[in-house]
This record gives C-alpha cells, sequence and structure tokens, in this order.
C-alpha cells in the first residue's frame, strides 16, 4: 500500500515529499497510521550528516499514532491501540541495559541499517531513526511502539516521545534538580521548552532562559522561565548578577553549540552540575584548563534522550498532563502538513520557533 513521507535521499540533499511502498507488519512488528509527528532538530542533524545513518531514509523519529495491525507475536498491543512511538528501543541485553542505562543502550539505533519500505520505483528505504514518523503511515518493531496513557490527545502526544523525555530527563534525571534551587535552560527550542517546564515542575526558584533571538521569550515565559537573557559573550555574568553573584545550581544546555556549552559553564555555581543534552559536530570543540575544574569542583555531564526510560517515564508524563502541570501545546510553534516539513526545517536553521507538529 502506498502512502507519502518525507524521504532524505542523500546526505545534504533536500526531503522529498513522495510516495513509498510499506509492507505489512511481519513477526514482531506493527503497523501505525500516524496521528502527528515533532520535527525535530535531530532530523536536520541527520541532513547534514552530523549524526550518520544509513540513505536514502525515511525521516522523523518523534511521533504518535493509532494501531493498524501487528505481526505474530506482539502481545503489548493490538489494534486500534493509540501508541507513542520510541526511536531508542532498549535491547535488555547489553552491558548499558544490564546495568539500567537503558538510554545507552548498544543496540537501540540498529532498526535504522535495515530495509523497511521502497520508493514507488523500488529504491530501498531505512527507517531513519527507527520509527519514520514523517509519513502517514510506518511500520516499526514492536518495541519500538509504547501503549499511550490515557488523558493525553493523540497529536500533542507525539511530543512525549522525544522533546518532552529528553528536556524532562535532563532536569530530573541527569542534573537532578531539586526544589528551591536555580537552573538556566540554553537553547529554547522543543527540548529547552520542555526543560523549562520540567525545573518549574521541580520547584525551582528561579528559572533562566538563555537563546540568541530575543523573539523567544514570550515561548520561554510560557513554559515557566522567571527571567529571559539573549545569549552574548556577557550570558555568565548576567546570569550571575540574577542569581546573588553565585550562578546557577544548574545549567542545561540544549543547543550543541561549544560557545553555549561553555557559557552553561562559566554559568553554573561552584560545585553545581552542568548538563549537556545538545547535539553538536565535531568540529565544535570546547576546552577548560585544569586549574578550572580543580577550582570550581562542577560537574559536566553529557545527557543522551534524557537518560531516560520511555516505559517508566511515559506515564509520569502523561500523570502531569493531566494534572496540568505540563503544557504540551507551550512547545509547539505551528502545526503543518506533511508538505510543510522541508520549510520546518529551514526555520530551524535560522533559530526560529519551539516545535512544528505535522498532523497527519
Amino acid at each position: 500500500m502506498a502512502v507519502r513521507a518525507a524521504v532524505l535521499p542523500a546526505v545534504g540533499s533536500p526531503l522529498e515529499i513522495t510516495e513509498i511502498e510499506l509492507p505489512a507488519p511481519g513477526p514482531g512488528q506493527v503497523r501505525v497510521r500516524l496521528a502527528a509527528a515533532g520535527v525535530c532538530h535531530s532530523d536536520l542533524s541527520l541532513t547534514d550528516g552530523t549524526m550518520r545513518v544509513p540513505v536514502p531514509a525515511v525521516l522523523g523519529h518523534e511521533g504518535a499514532g493509532t494501531v493498524l495491525a501487528v505481526g505474530d507475536g506482539v502481545t503489548h498491543i493490538a489494534p486500534g491501540d493509540a501508541v507513542v512511538l520510541n526511536w531508542a528501543p532498549s535491547c535488555g541485553a547489553c552491558h548499558a541495559c544490564s546495568l539500567g542505562e537503558v538510554w545507552l543502550c548498544a543496540d537501540a539505533l540498529s532498526g535504522a541499517a535495515a530495509v523497511y519500505a521502497r520508493t514507488t520505483g523500488g529504491t530501498e528505504l531505512h527507517p531513519g531513526l527507527n520509527v519514520a514518523a514523517f509519513a502517514e503511515e510506518t511500520v516499526v518493531a514492536a518495541a519500538c511502539v509504547l501503549p499511550l496513557p490515557d488523558g493525553v490527545p493523540l497529536t500533542d502526544a507525539a511530543l512525549l516521545g522525544c522533546a518532552v523525555l529528553t528536556g524532562y530527563g535532563a532536569v530530573h534525571h541527569s542534573a537532578r534538580v531539586r526544589a528551591g534551587e536555580t537552573v538556566a535552560v540554553f537553547g529554547a527550542g522543543g527540548v529547552g521548552l520542555a526543560a523549562l517546564q520540567a525545573a518549574r515542575i521541580a520547584g525551582a526558584s528561579r528559572i533562566v532562559a538563555v537563546d540568541v533571538s530575543p523573539v523567544k521569550e514570550q515561548l520561554a515565559r510560557r513554559a515557566g522561565a522567571t527571567d529571559f537573557v539573549v545569549a552574548s559573550e556577557n550570558t555568565p555574568r548576567e546570569i550571575r548578577a540574577l542569581t546573588g553573584r553565585q550562578g546557577v545550581d544548574a545549567a542545561v544546555e540544549c543547543a550543541g553549540r561549544a560557545v553555549s556549552i561553555r557559557a552553561a559553564w562559566d554559568s553554573t555555581r561552584r560545585g553545581g552540575r552542568t548538563t549537556v543534552v545538545g547535539i553538536g559536530g565535531k568540529d565544535q570543540q570546547v576546552t577548560f584548563n585544569a586549574l578550572e575544574i580543580f577550582h570550581w569542583g562542577r560537574t559536566l555531564s553529557g545527557c543522551v534522550y534524557g537518560n531516560s526510560d520511555p516505559a517508566e517515564d511515559l506515564p509520569v508524563l502523561a500523570g502531569h498532563v493531566r494534572a496540568g502541570r505540563l503544557d504540551l501545546d507551550a512547545l509547539v510553534t505551528e502545526r503543518i502538513a506533511l508538505d510543510g516539513i522541508p520549510a520546518a526545517f529551514e526555520n530551524m536553521t535560522a533559530g526560529k520557533g519551539g516545535r512544528a507538529l505535522v498532523v497527519f
């Protein structure tokens, strides 16, 4: 059956909106009709080669929809169920999984090498980051499908698959923000806006949003920021001025740029925590001297997928949505059709908006 999808023909090439042929789900597979998919910066990183996956591929890794059919052996969901796609399923058997660090699973992206569909002309296609959510329908491994808890609108639930899990996890699992602490979030895109909300949920006393674009201030304040700073070489000094000249207890960097990682580190108080969520290229080199590492006693840590276990965290996030503590709509700057994805990529490149949501 032919469905429309956004195909990346090669690294560095523009996306092509075209029809593809999807097979019926085989053993251990699930076919899903997408309700919505978020346009994430990680998808942009696939197009320019910052992150490498086999191509040609159908991109999109943040989505939710309805199960159409299941293959043999699939028992945890059934046709008609509302589901969230999990682009990084854990294998449960590798060293990281044995330690409970499922977000570091060695085999999480193995499915991206598979051939999951073909163009109408017969060209083999790979499923981007496992789930190929930039399509009207997709076929995925059963491990990539999580039941959607009650009380979350299906279209908004797409954001739970990446932006919210990553931003919430960065604050709660990695930075471990406690009530009364001060927080700075660098980058007010989709993940950054989720991190701001997570800091508010954690009870942070002061939440500083930092972005290069002044137009992001309204979005940031709606998400929970108490202060907004336009990024510049003076950003650390401004943040220290807002925090009694101490710096924040926790800084969360969501842009993946050397300059903002360094600024986040410099904005963190002595003994504080700096968490890097953003995915930067190999050319983004950050330097520290040995004396400052000793003197400041800060912790610098990377954060993959929010250090989250989606199966455990999804019900928690749904609870926050139902209680009104987590506003998914605050992360969405525009709702677009499938044909609008290339333009949304251009906006991300230009640093505009928070999160475009493709609604099918």
